[in-house]
């Protein structure tokens, strides 16, 4: 018998990225499902799209659209793309070379970063982070510069004046989120104008995260950088038809940005995933002929916004502003003295709601005392949560 000295050996790989192990939200989920627990942390739907949608994909793939589409994605679907940005936020992007579908917001940020940072370059994250972004600038070999947003009563706010300092002649991004994720702060046209005033006279370019741009809360509207014509110039917008039409499995979002910029991005896309899903983009096209989904969404979401909120009202929670998205982050200082991953694991193993740590969105694991809760779920999955929460 041979001994596992004389097995072959399997080659040492250095890392790329050495500081990134499992994700939070993998962790938590798992620790959710083995504790039985509600999970109010990984931000995904627990409830189906409409049946429609499901029919136009299936339309699609029995009408034989199931080969390869072209690799800036399907044209119809593109002219959608086009035609809502223009009804949504007054700006014309030319179908044919300013508009790509990507698998997924993330492949879209990933690929944006990939195609303008070169080694050295120094790209501006502000803080809390989604997760995506700091490996692919480590992945691009430029160096991420953090700016925290501030925290107090009002909720996050950004510090653009710390963001102006930042800026020197090796940035070349600055990557902004609105509504972000995990605070549901919305920028508003103030905080354009203060990035507009940043940017102008510099070849810093944007990349702006908006794949929530439809849970806009209280009757204010998104502030997209495609609505700011100074800043469209220069920037890359990312959205999602996951995050929109509640099927975040389906990986499909798209990327908006001048000719010059997109002509790069696509050197980049068509060697990392060339192209999409091909019945889904003409499904998606064909369901997007009725805008009724994405205008009525921020009804959808508010509703559940103020079941949820009003239902911490009646613990010892402290809820921050949530203007957008579907999160809702809540101070714990009057319950816990713990870690925010301490403090997130005892929710989930004890009290069986699972949340999000907002230290995790940090490079350095900053503490604030604040976990994020995700209220895209059924009612009676918030009920239940909320009845859990209240013992707490």
């Amino acid at each position: 018998m041979n001994s596992r000295t004389n097995l072959p050996m399997t080659p040492v790989l250095t890392t790329r990225l050495p500081a990134v192990g499992t994700t939070v939200f993998t962790r938590m989920s798992m620790l959710a499902a083995q504790a039985g627990a509600v999970n109010l942390g990984q931000g995904f739907p627990d409830f189906g799209c409409e049946r429609s949608l499901l029919a136009a994909v299936n339309d699609a793939m029995q009408a034989d659209f199931n080969q390869y589409p072209m690799m800036s994605g399907a044209p119809v679907l593109r002219q959608a793309i086009v035609a809502k940005i223009a009804a949504l936020y007054g700006h014309q992007y030319h179908v044919d070379s300013e508009i790509t579908v990507t698998a997924g917001a993330t492949q879209a940020l990933t690929t944006a970063i990939f195609c303008c940072v070169h080694p050295g370059d120094e790209v501006i994250v502000i803080e809390p982070v989604y997760d995506s972004y700091v490996p692919a600038i480590t992945l691009a070999g430029g160096m991420p510069v953090s700016v925290e947003m501030e925290v107090g009563p009002a909720g996050y706010t950004v510090p653009w004046a710390k963001v102006a300092a930042a800026v020197n002649g090796k940035t070349r991004l600055i990557i902004i989120n609105t509504p972000h994720n995990p605070t549901s702060t919305v920028l508003r046209a103030a905080d354009m104008q203060a990035l507009a005033d940043i940017v102008r006279g510099t070849d810093v370019l944007i990349l702006s995260d908006e794949v929530y741009e439809h849970m806009v809360y209280d009757g204010h509207q998104h502030e997209s950088v495609s609505r700011h014509a100074e800043l469209a110039a220069r920037a890359f917008v990312v959205s999602s038809f996951g995050k929109t039409y509640h099927v975040t499995g389906w990986k499909i979002g798209y990327v908006a940005a001048p000719a010059a910029l997109m002509a790069e991005f696509r050197k980049v896309h068509q060697y990392n995933v060339f192209s999409v899903n091909t019945p889904m983009q003409h499904g998606i096209a064909s369901y997007m002929a009725d805008p009724k989904p994405y205008l009525e969404l921020p009804a959808f979401y508010q509703r559940k916004r103020d079941l949820f909120r009003d239902g911490l009202n009646n613990t010892r929670f402290e809820l921050l502003p949530a203007d957008g998205t579907y999160f809702q982050c809540v101070r714990y200082d009057k319950i816990s003295t713990q870690t925010e991953a301490e403090f997130a694991e005892w929710l989930t193993t004890e009290i069986k709601v699972a949340a999000i740590p907002v230290s995790a969105f940090y490079q350095q694991g900053k503490e604030s005392g604040i976990v994020r809760f995700c209220f895209a779920k059924k009612d009676e999955t918030l009920a239940l949560a909320l009845e859990r929460l209240g013992k707490v």
